[in-house]
């Protein structure tokens, strides 16, 4: 294994971000394109509505004619066309959505007319247009209606719908293997011998592709044999976009991940200045990231959400790729490291306008549970000193969407 340098993360995050790229778009139905990236734009091919008509339920009506009250001469509803013409002296009644019959100019609510003896009287004067919804109002012909580059939503879909199209081009969600290594893993199902551990990294990271949008696919577990983990990376590569291991990317002896991306692919880093997370690997292998995070739970989520969930967001096509930052207020005391900046997990709380942040306890790389109910991670610089209660530090918000491009604004200010 070779030597590598200590990088900062935000170093790290940038070699991540410039070998990632966006997955080449296909065609979707319009339904399936639900949060997925629109990867063209969208022209409007006719009006909407396409007919003028009845903003409201009441009365077509000419807006100049004085009479009063009109004759009424029938009724036109909503989905087909009547055979009816309004002249000077009549009117004819008109569901909302329902096209504004010839000779008509407005419509008349219904709550200011009397209606007797086929007769209908208004109480009040209409103007020309009245309650009439244009050609072309909400959208005309020939006009852009959504941007490439927009994730597409329950509205975008309705609105796609409206104007007849069943399908459009669409970045796919990546399909991400995961990986866990070590002879000492076992499936949580079973029973662990002495010395063995049950699988959690395989599916805190699958639930976390898949929370992100994207699509996880297990590739079970590798033992500490270097053509197995070859061959298991191997198949990864063969049917997704993008992989993930955790575990073997320390110094042991043990620790093969690191000799196979050197001898089959590209490393680009192997040390990040960072806790957790300091073994944390980045590599590409036939053109495809291959995210190697450390063994340890803690290590391995914290390492997914500041590398590997921001890359997946741009192979989706994602332009905003970065949880927002905030400064927080600490509650208590907190101990940071004297020789790495730490990412500490914390309860993020709103307290009179002004975010408050609370430990989550013990910070051990491989205490799962400082995880638990954690929605922020404090950006902590390296200091032998105590960050003390009241102090304000830069918060990470991890039940937050994503606000930032890349390069952020808060690294640019």
């Amino acid at each position: 294994m070779r030597n590598y340098d200590l990088i900062e993360a935000d170093t790290a995050l940038e070699i991540v971000l410039k070998h990632v790229y966006p997955l080449s778009p296909q065609m979707v139905t319009t339904f399936e394109g639900l949060d997925l990236v629109l990867a063209q734009e969208v022209m409007a091919q006719e009006d909407l509505p396409p007919f003028p008509c009845s903003a409201k339920d009441g009365f077509a009506v000419i807006a100049h004619d004085t009479t009063n009250p009109r004759r009424l001469i029938g009724e036109q509803t909503a989905g087909y066309i009547a055979d009816l013409r309004v002249e000077m002296g009549t009117c004819a009644r008109i569901t909302t959505g329902a096209p504004l019959p010839p000779g008509a100019d407005a419509v008349m609510m219904v709550e200011y007319t009397q209606e007797a003896a086929g007769m209908i009287t208004l109480q009040r004067e209409v103007a020309p247009g009245a309650d009439v919804r244009p050609v072309g109002q909400d959208i005309a012909t020939g006009q852009r209606v959504l941007e490439a580059g927009l994730s597409i939503g329950p509205q975008e879909i309705g609105l796609l719908a409206s104007l007849g199209y069943t399908a459009v081009l669409a970045h796919p969600r990546p399909r991400v293997g995961v990986l866990s290594t070590g002879d000492e893993i076992v499936e949580p199902d079973m029973t662990p011998k002495p010395g063995q551990i049950r699988d959690s990294n395989r599916y805190t990271l699958m639930a976390a592709i898949q929370r992100a949008g994207m699509q996880p696919i297990s590739l079970g577990i590798g033992s500490d044999k270097q053509e197995e983990l070859m061959a298991k990376i191997a198949e990864g590569l063969s049917t997704c976009d993008a992989l993930i291991t955790s575990g073997g990317v320390s110094m042991g002896k043990l620790d093969l991940i690191k000799p196979i991306l050197e001898t089959e692919g590209q490393v680009h880093f192997g040390l990040v200045n960072m806790k957790p997370g300091k073994p944390l690997t980045f590599a590409t292998m036939r053109g495809k990231p291959i995210f190697a995070l450390p063994g340890f739970p803690v290590s391995s989520l914290v390492s997914f959400e500041l590398f590997v969930r921001p890359a997946l967001l741009k192979m989706s096509g994602q332009r905003l790729l970065l949880r927002p930052r905030v400064p927080a207020t600490l509650v208590e005391t907190i101990h940071g490291d004297a020789w790495r900046p730490e990412f500490h997990r914390v309860k993020l709380a709103r307290e009179r306008g002004v975010w408050m942040a609370r430990t989550t306890g013990a910070q051990s790389s491989g205490r799962l549970l400082s995880m638990v109910g954690a929605n922020g991670l404090l950006v902590l610089p390296k200091r032998s000193q105590p960050f003390v209660a009241g102090e304000t530090v830069t918060a990470i918000l991890l039940d937050h969407p994503e606000t930032e491009p890349y390069p952020p604004s808060w690294a640019t200010a």
